[in-house]
């Protein structure tokens, strides 16, 4: 029990997050209840990111009624290419990724092949509420399918790619790279067995990784390094995740990006209760930047100044970013 305890005051030390304290000081705090829609559905934060002039992978049509499902032909009509996933989804659950056609059926990244058939009793089984949030009915999302850059393609196992970044009142705090695994079917998501690899917010340039609760430093299925590799147009990143806090008018989320090799950096989704192990990936924890960022937040209201999304980047660069791959591995 004492070694249980002697443990926890050393993780505790070190600013690691535990579940209740990111609830009860960080969600609760600044995220308002009435405000979680715009985050815990895909479709509104996709309308508000379009209203805003934000980058996010093309809508092709939605369907919110078993009646719309006959609508499916026409809205992927000349495409061999989409995908199809729950608005109010989480952990990618229920998404399908199709990536060609071949004849008559659909082929997924996996090369499992579909009826049309089979895909309109998924997009059935989406608007029951089957993989939504609280088990409520859903609706249906048709949209581009983004194609990772090329940066990805040594350190990634088909699917895509993407980019978290916690943001606490509008300033980035901590950003980890997600990558798919065999293990976890080709989607970016660390509990089915995808990767997490701590990238650094001064520069972009990834660091070690986590796997399966293991610290890696190369792809299982690849087997080519994961850090070191410096991700192209960080700021943009930065800038685009800092701006979401005006997008939504939450104060502690998740911001999920992609990289398109054509279309660049575009947000994916909002989440208002991100998880915990990106301080994991970056062998660092949250709360003594969480502290950092509250800190100068009261300084700032003493003065009556509000910062721009571009000073806030650079405020969090300055102070969590230029880690050194070497100090961090030792």
């Amino acid at each position: 029990m004492f070694g249980l305890w002697k443990r926890w005051k050393a993780l505790e030390a070190r600013g690691i997050m535990g579940i209740n304290r990111r609830n009860a000081d960080y969600v609760l705090k600044y995220n308002k209840r009435s405000l979680y829609p715009v985050v815990d559905d895909k479709i509104i934060t996709k309308m508000r990111a379009i209203e805003a002039g934000i980058h996010v992978p093309e809508m092709y049509g939605i369907i919110s009624t078993e009646k719309e499902i006959d609508n499916l032909g026409k809205i992927i009509e000349g495409r061999s290419d989409f995908v199809i996933k729950p608005a109010q989804g989480a952990g990618g659950d229920g998404i399908i990724v199709i990536a060609d056609r071949f004849e008559d059926r659909y082929r997924t990244v996996s090369g499992k092949l579909m009826s049309h058939e089979e895909i309109e009793h998924q997009i059935s089984s989406i608007l029951t509420g089957l993989y939504s949030l609280g088990g409520h009915r859903d609706r249906a999302l048709i949209e581009y399918r983004v194609t990772p850059d090329q940066i990805f393609k040594s350190i990634s196992y088909e699917g895509v790619p993407d980019i978290r970044i916690i943001v606490l009142m509008g300033y980035p705090i901590m950003a980890m790279l997600r990558l798919p695994t065999r293990q976890s079917g080709g989607k970016a998501n660390l509990h089915q067995g995808a990767i997490g690899v701590g990238v650094d917010l001064a520069t972009g340039l990834t660091l070690r990784g986590t796997w399966l609760n293991n610290m890696i430093s190369k792809h299982p299925d690849t087997t080519n390094p994961v850090e070191g590799v410096q991700l192209p147009g960080w700021d943009g990143f930065m800038q685009l995740a800092a701006g979401c806090y005006e997008l939504c008018g939450l104060g502690y989320i998740g911001v999920d990006m992609v990289l398109d090799q054509d279309k660049g950096p575009m947000i994916l989704e909002l989440n208002a209760r991100p998880g915990l192990s990106i301080q994991v990936a970056n062998d660092c924890g949250l709360t003594l930047r969480a502290h950092a960022v509250e800190a100068r937040l009261a300084e700032l209201e003493k003065q009556g100044i509000k910062e721009t999304p571009a000073e806030r980047v650079r405020f969090a660069q300055e102070l969590f970013g230029h880690v050194q791959p070497s100090n961090y591995l030792g």
